[in-house]
């Protein structure tokens, strides 16, 4: 019954110089667009001399020619770039149309690192992120100018550790890829640690194709489950969300046998988000991962608190977007949204009219009047023309819990506490309706409000004892990013894969590889 009533009340919230060269503007910062008459204007403003070929200017061709073939490095196909054309061209001889190709292979790879190859609201709905933009013409001539056009193109890609910790990971998975797939683990029955059989042997060298065993045994110890693979398997469920219990079962097993080259892609998609995201930020910043069930509030580029989550399930999605955190709620009504009313709420009342009082909600109709829930007939209340507006007191059923964190945005989500807390103790965390709740608000609260003299934390805590519902603005905002990232760095050198919750890498995948060439002859 406490299990039901916890996911009930987890559905059941939310609504609908080399430095010069590096420095990318953000959309905010640049009001010229980068593809706008980009061509046109490089080529006026150099009164329309040849820019990469003849004898003095093939260097720079080469340069260009390096760089369309280290595209691959960001999970982008060189031959978008018109790699063939530039490979079979003879540089040395001024040629007006070969080095137009060149200029738009240049223009053409300086978007995509600077903004994706994709446009994100095609392939991934609801995202509202802005979008680094550039002077992409003048930054061309610049680069020309002082021979960096190798350097210029490289600096346009976000330049944080964790994209360079992607870029790394991709380049690692496709070794083993050009080595033959790693082995697969033929179906069965779940492997406990203890076992003997041909299928452990499998699991083992599977574990070791990618580090997570290292130990080498005797051959005749490799169909053993030992207690250093039972230890891998459960790292290695803990990493992912699985079920953490160090037995192979079928889920762990079908996890394993995804294949290098998929994890390839994988990373190539997730390079792409990161491309679309931009840079880091080196201010206060909250970041949710939604696949990775994480918050993480952030200072100066380091991680110094990180929060589980509840996100949205797989039906009513949390949204990507950016947002800023205005202020936060200690003690919080919840003013239910009507269509949660019907939706949730109206269902659960026919089924237990006691519900209404024991959680805490006020029952108002169209006028605003308090009504007495007891007088109501609830399955006789239609949802087509529901009537009345329900709210939830303060108290420890509120849905909202002790805090709720407003950053004002299109979709009305907002990050808050639960009352169902045990929730936080499952790995796949997405029981929600869209909002997301964090484990440790008042932990969260402390830290968003550091820097604000009239709110020390011994202040929050007298507030909250208080049960008297209180605002706290921010004097600054606070920059709340939620992204849906699949691979994240992890450890000092690795990568961690994560399940994608919403089905979103597939879209990006097809995409980028059924993308093509925008340079033609």
């Amino acid at each position: 019954m406490k299990l039901v009533l916890a996911l009930f009340l987890a559905n059941s919230i939310c609504g609908a110089s080399g430095d010069e060269l590096a420095q990318a503007p953000s959309q905010a910062e640049s009001g010229i667009c980068l593809s706008c008459n980009a061509f046109e204007r490089f080529y006026d403003g150099r009164d329309n001399a040849p820019a990469w070929t003849g004898w003095r200017r093939r260097k720079h061709f080469q340069a260009l020619l390096e760089a369309v073939r280290d595209a691959g490095s960001h999970g982008l196909d060189p031959a978008s770039y018109g790699l063939d054309l530039l490979e079979a061209a003879n540089p040395r001889r001024s040629d007006r149309r070969l080095d137009e190709i060149a200029t738009r292979a240049y223009l053409d790879l300086a978007h995509d690192l600077l903004r994706g190859r994709l446009d994100p609201q095609t392939v991934e709905r609801g995202r509202s992120a802005p979008r680094r933009d550039l002077d992409v013409a003048t930054y061309l001539a610049s680069a020309l100018e002082n021979d960096r056009v190798t350097e210029s193109l490289e600096a346009l890609a976000p330049r944080d550790d964790g994209y360079a910790r992607l870029r790394a990971a991709l380049a690692d998975y496709r070794a083993v890829s050009a080595k033959g797939a790693w082995p697969r683990i033929e179906p069965g029955a779940a492997l406990h640690p203890g076992d003997r059989s041909p299928r452990v042997a499998q699991l083992r060298a599977r574990l070791q194709a990618t580090g997570e065993v290292f130990r080498l045994v005797p051959e005749t110890e490799r169909d053993l489950f030992d207690d250093e693979m039972a230890a891998a398997v459960l790292r290695l469920q803990q990493r992912a969300h699985l079920d953490g219990d160090g037995v192979a079962g079928a889920e762990t097993i079908d996890w394993l046998n995804v294949s290098s080259e998929d994890r390839v892609r994988q990373i190539a998609a997730n390079l792409e988000r990161l491309r679309w995201q931009g840079g880091s930020w080196e201010g206060r910043l909250l970041r949710v991962n939604i696949p990775d069930f994480l918050l993480e509030a952030r200072s100066g580029g380091e991680v110094e608190q990180r929060h589980r989550l509840i996100v949205g399930r797989r039906s009513r999605p949390t949204p990507v977007f950016s947002a800023q955190l205005a202020y936060f709620i200690l003690n919080p009504w919840w003013e239910t949204p009507h269509s949660l009313a019907v939706r949730d709420e109206l269902p659960a009342f026919r089924r237990d009219p006691d519900m209404v009082q024991r959680l805490g909600f006020q029952v108002l109709d169209s006028e605003g009047n308090l009504v007495d829930p007891g007088e109501i007939d609830w399955n006789t209340v239609p949802a087509s023309a529901f009537p009345y507006r329900l709210r939830q007191a303060p108290g420890p059923q509120n849905a909202l819990g002790q805090v709720k964190f407003i950053f004002p945005n299109p979709y009305n989500t907002y990050l808050h506490d639960t009352p169902t807390r045990q929730l936080f103790e499952e790995e796949r965390r997405a029981f929600s309706s869209g909002c997301m709740r964090v484990d440790r608000p008042v932990d969260l609260a402390r830290w968003v409000a550091e820097g604000l003299p009239d709110w020390p934390p011994e202040r929050i805590d007298r507030v909250l004892a208080g049960g008297v519902e209180t605002r706290v603005d921010l004097s600054d905002r606070i920059p709340v990013e939620v992204v849906y990232w699949t691979v994240v760095p992890e450890g000092p050198l690795g990568v961690r894969f994560l399940d994608d919750l919403y089905n979103r890498d597939g879209i990006i995948i097809d995409e980028l590889e059924g993308a093509g060439s925008r340079v033609s002859e």
